[in-house]
């Protein structure tokens, strides 16, 4: 795996509504099965070092959408480092069809997240590591946690992807039809729902993803900026592998086998994922705990000034509490 500041990979989107945080290093990096992903990495901006966040995003999400909440984290003493997920953002895309979500397993995201510890994580910078996700990424921290307690300090996750509202039938059943589909050769056809439109054409009027107008707007003027970037629906090979995850964190054993401290916000809005599967399954964890923001929409990061300053407070009192 190697890891280089390549000058062909273009220089991250800056705007006026968004501004680059300062010390920026951009690269990319090769993960163990040669998928080549966009990263940077930014170094602390004020307080006492803390160690390094390594912010995991959402699906259909990119470097650029995090800039002020990884301004946020330098401003508390960490050093952050992050990365486009394979198949979006300005990582490498995996289909013929770059504005498609695909992933042929969802074990290729854990690939991903690994190599991006032993790349980028452990020899550029500094411990201890905290692994803070979103949504969908939210989903692979805790497989990660499942997986390996040694690589992160604790994990702390907004809105994650544990369970869908509405869904006609359970994450197995569903992973089931979508991987039949699949094997019928309809695995890079789209398909979606309302919350998966793009953002570039999603009104703000009734979004469900932030009250915030002026942050809502802030994501599209960088879609403008960088058409590139954004991807809309998902293929039935990625519904496929999500929802095969999904089954598989909702087995008996899963909740209990994660043994790294966790903390999970849930938003009382949630028009994308399941806040009942998050507060399931937060109550079935031995070393985590579920918390509930009652008036927030999905991306918790993006939401008003008020919601923000409650999950930066729960971060804060999380990340400085005794281990037990």
């Amino acid at each position: 795996m190697n890891a280089v500041a390549d000058p062909n990979v273009p220089a991250l989107a800056g705007v006026p509504s968004n501004p680059v945080p300062q010390g920026v290093r951009v690269g990319v990096f090769e993960t163990s099965d040669k998928v080549r992903l966009r990263y940077a990495t930014f170094p602390k901006s004020g307080g006492a070092p803390k160690g390094t966040i390594c912010l995991v995003q959402g699906r259909t999400e990119f470097i650029e959408k995090y800039f002020e909440t990884i301004a946020d984290f330098q401003a508390r003493g960490f050093c952050v480092a992050t990365f486009d997920w394979r198949g979006q953002g300005g990582s490498q895309r995996l289909i013929a069809n770059s504005r498609l979500g695909y992933v042929d397993t969802f074990d290729d995201y854990w690939t991903d997240l690994k190599s991006f510890h032993g790349s980028i994580l452990l020899p550029d910078c500094p411990p201890p590591y905290y692994l803070v996700g979103h949504s969908m990424g939210g989903l692979v921290c805790l497989h990660a946690g499942f997986r390996d307690r040694m690589m992160f300090e604790r994990i702390f996750l907004s809105a994650p992807m544990i369970g869908l509202g509405g869904q006609p039938a359970s994450s197995a059943g569903m992973a089931t039809v979508a991987e039949a589909l699949s094997f019928a050769g309809l695995g890079r056809m789209p398909v979606g729902r309302r919350a998966d439109k793009p953002v570039s054409e999603m009104p703000f009027p009734g979004n469900p993803v932030t009250s915030d107008l002026r942050r809502f707007t802030r994501g599209v003027d960088v879609l403008k900026a960088r058409p590139d970037l954004e991807i809309g629906a998902p293929t039935v090979r990625w519904v496929a592998a999500a929802m095969r995850a999904m089954a598989r964190a909702a087995r008996d054993d899963f909740p209990g086998g994660i043994r790294i401290p966790v903390l999970m916000l849930a938003a009382g809005r949630d028009g994308v994922v399941s806040t009942a599967a998050t507060e399931n399954f937060g109550l079935r964890m031995r070393t985590g705990r579920h918390a509930i923001i009652p008036a927030a929409r999905h991306e918790l990061f993006m939401e008003n000034d008020a919601i923000r300053a409650q999950v930066f407070a729960a971060f804060d009192a999380f990340i400085t509490e005794p281990s037990a």
